[in-house]
């Protein structure tokens, strides 16, 4: 396998993590604005009221996106099997 396989590899598998993380990080940061505002807005800064939406919204959107989540991970996994030949040799 040379560095042209190499790289082409990594470059597939960063950019399908980016692909499965995006929904979910999207979602954290959309709340952390959110709270973020609210906070400001009625001048309470209490960390706990920000931490546990965010844990929430990460955990449901987990739950919701992952039949999605699943798709994706099989598809690259069953690609990434059916080219093995050309990593081999």
């Amino acid at each position: 396998m040379g560095p042209d396989q190499v790289t082409e590899l990594a470059r597939h598998l960063l950019t399908e993590a980016m692909l499965l993380s995006a929904p979910l990080l999207l979602a954290a940061a959309i709340v952390s604005i959110g709270l973020s505002v609210l906070q400001t807005l009625t001048s309470i800064q209490e960390q706990s009221i920000t931490t546990i939406p965010r844990l929430a919204t990460v955990a449901v959107m987990s739950i919701v996106g992952m039949p999605w989540l699943l798709r994706q991970l099989v598809g690259y996994t069953i690609s990434l099997f059916q080219d093995f030949h050309r990593y081999l040799g």
